[in-house]
C-alpha cells in the first residue's frame, strides 16, 4: 500500500518553514483564544486539539476550516473508529451524541474541548462491558448448533446500528456464533472453544479499559484529520517516538507497515527481506485480528487503536510474535491462519533493486534474451560510504541496466507491483534513465500554483523496448514514473486495470515546534500532523489521484478490485487536471498496443495457470459482493475440503512446470560490474527468487516452495509479461530495438 513521497528538495523544506511561520503568526494574533497554559495534561490536550484544528483548516490542501458540515463527518468518523462493526452503539446513543454537532466546530477551534471524545468513549466501554457479560453468559449456559442455514453479515460498514439493546444482543449472538464456528472448523473441542472465546472477549475489554486519555485523544484527532482526506493523520507522541508507524515498522519488527481500516489492523505493505516477506505468509490487504507473544494467549486487536497494536507487535530483536490473520484473498469465513515471525531488522540490502536475465525459449527453438528489474521502493540512502558516495534506487538501476545491455538483452521489464512509493526525487531521476531531459511530474499546491519537476540529464541509460509491470499496490511515486513513461509513449504498462490512485503529497509537521514557537506549553510531546499539502499531475496534465495509471494490457489478478484503491478510502481528494507540460513524445507504444493485447488475450485464454487465477478472482469477487458467511457447519466443511483439493491440484501442476521454466541469471546491483554471468538457476512458481533463504540446493536449482514468497497469480503474471515483451521486441522496427 502507498507511502507518502519523501521529497528532500529545498522547496519542501521552505514550505514547512512557511507553514510554521504562518501558524505562529495566526496563533500569536489570537492570544485570547490560545492562553499561555500551565504544564498540565488537560491543558496540553486542549492546546493540541485547538492547534490541530487550526493547522488542518489553514494548511491542508483543501484549506477548509472546521465548520458544521465537517463537524458531522468528524463525529461520525469518531463513532466509526470506536465501533467499526456498528454493533455496540445503539441508535439512541447516536441520537444523544448528535447534540454535539451544533457546537463541535466552535468548541474544538476555540476551546480545544474534547468532551465528546471522553463521553463517547465512556459509553463505548459501557457497551463493551455489556457485550462481554452477555457473551460470557452464552458461552457458559448455551449449546451452539450449526445445522441451520442462517448467515452472518461480516461487513457492517454501512449497516444500521442496533435499534435497542435487544437488537444489539442479537447481533452479538450472531457474531459469537460465527467466531465459535470458525474455531470449531479448526477442530477444537467445545471446552477449548469456550475457554478461548471467553478469554478473547475478556482481554479485549481489559485492553480497552487500559487506554489512557492520550490514546483516546489520538483516535479522536485522527478522526478529525481524516475528515479532510484519508492520508492526513494525527500522530500521537507514542507514534512519533517510534518515528511513526508507517516508517518504523518497515525498518524494525516484522518488516511490514500497518494501517487501520474500518476497525481492522490492515497490512499496508510488506518490505522485501523482512520477516514478513521471508515467511511469505503476510500480504498487503491482510487483516491482523489477534497478536500473541511467545508462550502467551493471543490478544484480540479488532477496534484497538493502531498505536497499541504496534506496541504488541514490536519487541526485542530475535523474539517471536504470532499473528492471527484473515487473508485479503480468502473467502468470507475461511479459516484464520496464524503466522509466527521472529522480529528482526530489515536490511537495506534486502530492499535494493535486483535484476534477472532470462533466456526465453521461442517457437523456432532459439532463445530471446530479456531483462527484468525488480524495484521494490524508491529508496535514497544519503549516508557516506567511504568515498562520499550514496546508494539510491537510481544508481542501482543504472548499474543493472548497464549489465543488462552488456549482456545483450533485447528488452526490459521493470516490476513496480509491490512498490508503494518513497523518494519523489528518486522517482524523477529513475524515470530520467529512460527518457531525454524533460518534465516528469507536475505538482500543485492549495493556492493553485503549478510547478514542473523535470529530469535535467539528457543521458539515456536504456532506450530499448520497455514494459512496466504494475498492480493496485503500485502507488504514489510508482504512479509518477508509470504515468510519465506512459505519457511519453516510452513504456508499455501491463498489470492490474489501474494502479492505486494516490496522487497527493504529505509532509509531517511536529506540533512541538509550533507550540514552542508561540509559547503554548505542553506537558508531553504533542506529536505531529501528517498533512496533505499538494497534488501530483502527469506531464500531460491528468492527476494520478483516484484514477491511477491505467494499464495498456490488463491481466487477470486477484488484487485488481476497487477495494484496493484510493477510491475505496473515505473522503479522498477528487481527480482533476492541469495544463499539459511541454515535451516531445516518443510514440513507441500506441502503434503496437492493439496487436500486443490480442496476442496476450489469446495466450491467457488458453493458459492453464491463468485458469487458477480466474477461479481465484471469481471466488474473491463473489466473497466481496456477498459480505456474509454461512453458519452451516456441513456447508463450510465441504467448502474447505474443496479448497484444499483445489490447492493440492494447483501445487501438483506448479511442480510439473519446474522443468519448463527458462534458465535465469540473478544479478545484484553490487555484482553488476562483475564480468560474465553467475550460474543459471530455475525460478519456480511460488518463489520470489533463487536467493530465497533456505530454498537453494547444491545444484543451483530452486526447490519448490509453493506459496512461499510470491503468489501464483504474481508468477503467471510475470511469465505472461515476459511473453508480451517478447512480442513487443519482434514488432518493433530494427532501429528501435
Amino acid at each position: 500500500m502507498p507511502r507518502f513521497p519523501m521529497n528532500r528538495t529545498t522547496r519542501t523544506t521552505s514550505f514547512i518553514l512557511a507553514v510554521l511561520a504562518a501558524i505562529a503568526l495566526a496563533v500569536i494574533g489570537r492570544t485570547a483564544r490560545f492562553p499561555r497554559a500551565s504544564a498540565a495534561r488537560d491543558t496540553t490536550e486542549a492546546n493540541i486539539t485547538r492547534l490541530t484544528s487550526d493547522v488542518l483548516g489553514r494548511s491542508q490542501f483543501s484549506h477548509h476550516p472546521l465548520d458544521r458540515e465537517l463537524s458531522k463527518k468528524f463525529l461520525d468518523g469518531y463513532l466509526d473508529a470506536m465501533d467499526a462493526t456498528r454493533s455496540l452503539f445503539l441508535q439512541s446513543d447516536v441520537a444523544e451524541f448528535q447534540k454535539y454537532e451544533d457546537t463541535l466546530a466552535q468548541a474544538t477551534r476555540a476551546e480545544g474541548d474534547t468532551t465528546p471524545a471522553r463521553v463517547i468513549f465512556a459509553r463505548y466501554l459501557e457497551r463493551l462491558g455489556q457485550r462481554n457479560a452477555y457473551v460470557a453468559d452464552l458461552l457458559r449456559t448455551k449449546t451452539f448448533d450449526f445445522t441451520g442455514h442462517d448467515v452472518f453479515v461480516v461487513d457492517r460498514a454501512k449497516a444500521p446500528r442496533p435499534a435497542n439493546m435487544d437488537a444489539a444482543r442479537e447481533q452479538w449472538r450472531k457474531q459469537l456464533r460465527a467466531e465459535y464456528l470458525q474455531e470449531k472448523l479448526s477442530d477444537l473441542s467445545e471446552p477449548e472453544i469456550k475457554k478461548k472465546l471467553t478469554g478473547r472477549y475478556a482481554r479485549q475489554l481489559e485492553t480497552m479499559k487500559g487506554l489512557g486519555k492520550e490514546d483516546v485523544l489520538e483516535t479522536y484527532l485522527n478522526a478529525l484529520a481524516h475528515v479532510y482526506d484519508p492520508h492526513s493523520d494525527y500522530l500521537g507522541h507514542e507514534q512519533m517516538e517510534s518515528l511513526s508507524i508507517s516508517m518504523n515498522l518497515s525498518l524494525f519488527g516484522i518488516g511490514a507497515s500497518l494501517e487501520s481500516q474500518d476497525g481492522y489492523c490492515t497490512v499496508r505493505e510488506v518490505l522485501p527481506g523482512g520477516p514478513a516477506a521471508r515467511s511469505g505468509a503476510l500480504k498487503p490487504g491482510d487483516h491482523i485480528v489477534a497478536v500473541a507473544q511467545a508462550g502467551k494467549d493471543a490478544v484480540d486487536v479488532v477496534d484497538m487503536p493502531l498505536s497499541k497494536i504496534v506496541e504488541l507487535i514490536r519487541g526485542p530483536k530475535g523474539s517471536t510474535v504470532t499473528l492471527t490473520v484473515v487473508s485479503a484473498k480468502a473467502a468470507e469465513g475461511a479459516p484464520r491462519k496464524t503466522v509466527t515471525l521472529v522480529r528482526d531488522e530489515v536490511k537495506l540490502e534486502d530492499q535494493r533493486a535486483k535484476a534477472r536475465i532470462i533466456d526465453l525459449p521461442q517457437e523456432d527453438g532459439k532463445t530471446l534474451r530479456l531483462g527484468y528489474i525488480d524495484v521494490p521502493e524508491f529508496y535514497a540512502d544519503m549516508s557516506d560510504r567511504g568515498e562520499g558516495t550514496h546508494r539510491s534506487v537510481t544508481t542501482d538501476v543504472a548499474r543493472l541496466l548497464g549489465k543488462l545491455k552488456a549482456e545483450n538483452v533485447r528488452g526490459v521489464v521493470v516490476d513496480l507491483r509491490r512498490n508503494g512509493g518513497g523518494s519523489l526525487k528518486e522517482a524523477i531521476s529513475l524515470t530520467g534513465l529512460f527518457i531525454e531531459k524533460g518534465p516528469v511530474v507536475q505538482t500543485r499546491g492549495a493556492t493553485g500554483g503549478v510547478e514542473v519537476d523535470t529530469d535535467p540529464d539528457p543521458h539515456i541509460a536504456y532506450d530499448g523496448p520497455l514494459v512496466l509491470l504494475t498492480s493496485r499496490f503500485s502507488a504514489s511515486a510508482s504512479e509518477i514514473m508509470a504515468g510519465a513513461l506512459q505519457d511519453y509513449g516510452r513504456a508499455l504498462i501491463v498489470g492490474d486495470s489501474s494502479t492505486f490512485g494516490k496522487g497527493t503529497v504529505q509532509n509531517i509537521l511536529p506540533l512541538a515546534r509550533i507550540m514552542d514557537q508561540v509559547g503554548l506549553s505542553h506537558a508531553y510531546d504533542p506529536g505531529a500532523l501528517k498533512i496533505t499539502i499538494r497534488k501530483f499531475y502527469r506531464p500531460l496534465g491528468a492527476s494520478t489521484q483516484l484514477r491511477g495509471v491505467v494499464s495498456d494490457i490488463v491481466l487477470p489478478s486477484v488484487s485488481d478490485f476497487n477495494d484496493v484503491s484510493e477510491s475505496a478510502l473515505k473522503d479522498p481528494l477528487p481527480w482533476d487536471a492541469v495544463a499539459p507540460a511541454s515535451f516531445t513524445r516518443w510514440n513507441r507504444v500506441a502503434p503496437y498496443v492493439a496487436t500486443l493485447r490480442e496476442k496476450s488475450d489469446k495466450r491467457v485464454a488458453k493458459d492453464e495457470m491463468f485458469t487458477f487465477v480466474r477461479d481465484d478472482v471469481h471466488r474473491v469477487a463473489q466473497s466481496l459482493s456477498t459480505k456474509s458467511v454461512s453458519l452451516n457447519e456441513a456447508d463450510r466443511r465441504k467448502e474447505l475440503a474443496e479448497e484444499k483439493a483445489k490447492q493440492a491440484e494447483q501445487e501438483k501442476k506448479l511442480t510439473a512446470l519446474l522443468a519448463k521454466q527458462p534458465a535465469v541469471y540473478e544479478i545484484t546491483a553490487d555484482a553488476a560490474s562483475a564480468p560474465g554471468l553467475p550460474p543459471p538457476s530455475k525460478i519456480v512458481p511460488g518463489t520470489a527468487s533463487s536467493a530465497a533463504p533456505g530454498s537453494q540446493d547444491t545444484t543451483g536449482a530452486v526447490k519448490p516452495h509453493l506459496h512461499n514468497n510470491r503468489e501464483i497469480d504474481e508468477d503467471v503474471t510475470l511469465d505472461e509479461t515476459m511473453r508480451i515483451l517478447a512480442d513487443y521486441v519482434r514488432l518493433l522496427p530494427a532501429g528501435a530495438k
